[in-house]
């Protein structure tokens, strides 16, 4: 992401419940329509016996505006009701980013 601060991360944190049947197609298709919202910036993902989702945006307007949409209203419901045992959202202002990429580092000493 080449976005210069400040923007927006919302980190959702959370774990699993046994009964996984139609997470995975409804995570990717809440990530294809956040893509979609005015405002979105990005989005990175870890998981594992924890999951990590972190999406960036350049307002906290853009963020409400996400959370007040109806599908995703809906994935969220069908999320407690179904899937998660566990979940915390944190919003949070980014004011400084840096990145370090072991290949360019690699590339650039050779040259």
């Amino acid at each position: 992401m080449e976005t210069l601060p400040p923007y927006y991360a919302v980190i959702f944190t959370s774990t699993l419940k046994e009964k996984r049947e139609g997470y995975a197609q409804m995570a990717k298709e809440m990530e294809r329509l956040a893509r979609q919202q005015p405002g979105f910036l990005d989005f990175e993902s870890a998981k594992d016996t924890l999951g990590i989702s972190i999406s960036y945006w350049k307002s906290k307007e853009a963020i409400a505006a996400w959370k007040s949409n109806m599908d995703h209203q809906m994935a969220q419901r069908k999320g407690k009701e179904t899937w998660y045992s566990w979940y915390t959202v944190r919003i949070c202002k980014v004011e400084r980013s840096y990145t370090f990429n072991h290949r360019e580092s690699v590339t650039n000493s050779i040259e």
